[in-house]
């Protein structure tokens, strides 16, 4: 899969960026921008913005190789991070800007939109980090909208495999929505009388 980078990967491109090879940046760029873009859109909902961050993204990258720990996670996480912070920055600057003294709707609205891309991050975290077997058996179901008897005959395997594979993504990927923290009422708030 295209989406596939070993450990082994991330760290020849860590030293080909560190040695300035242009070539290394466009093909990692192939592999990444749209990852980046959509970031930093579903963050801004901005098409330019994305743009501007997927550039300042990239441009980071190379100007800064050595920023890259392969014992923290994978280049595409690590730039995945990089492009979600830079558009929440972004989108709390321009809330900031826009409302000085703002509406607390306003920085709501902002919060929910921040706490909706980061679960997009992370779900794409966990689909690009979850086994082959699992990942391709949920692709057959979402993308190719394909049950889970036509995603055991497309994959070669039984239907109790196929069910297996899709029930296990499903369980991973269901890990990526993290609820907002409650705010605890006082005590005796709320009791029945």
């Amino acid at each position: 899969m295209a989406n596939d980078a070993p450990p082994r990967w991330d760290r020849r491109m860590q030293q080909r960026l560190a040695r300035g090879e242009a070539a290394a940046l466009g093909e990692l760029y192939d592999r990444l921008a749209s990852l980046v873009h959509h970031l930093a859109h579903r963050v801004l909902e901005d098409e330019d913005a994305a743009d501007r961050i997927t550039r300042e993204v990239f441009a980071y990258v190379w100007e800064n190789p050595d920023a890259y720990d392969p014992k923290q996670g994978s280049l595409r996480s690590w730039i995945a991070t990089l492009a979600h912070r830079q558009a929440v920055h972004r989108l709390r600057s321009q809330t900031a800007e826009d409302g000085e003294g703002g509406e607390g709707g306003d920085e709501i609205a902002v919060e929910e939109r921040i706490r909706d891309a980061s679960v997009a991050a992370r779900a794409d975290y966990i689909v690009t980090s979850m086994p082959a077997p699992l990942r391709a058996a949920l692709e057959l179901a979402y993308f190719d909208r394909r049950d889970y008897r036509q995603a055991a005959a497309a994959l070669g395997v039984t239907e109790d495999e196929a069910r297996r594979r899709l029930r296990l993504g499903l369980q991973l990927l269901s890990t990526a929505y993290v609820p907002p923290p409650r705010t605890m009422a006082p005590p005796g708030y709320g009791r029945a009388l």
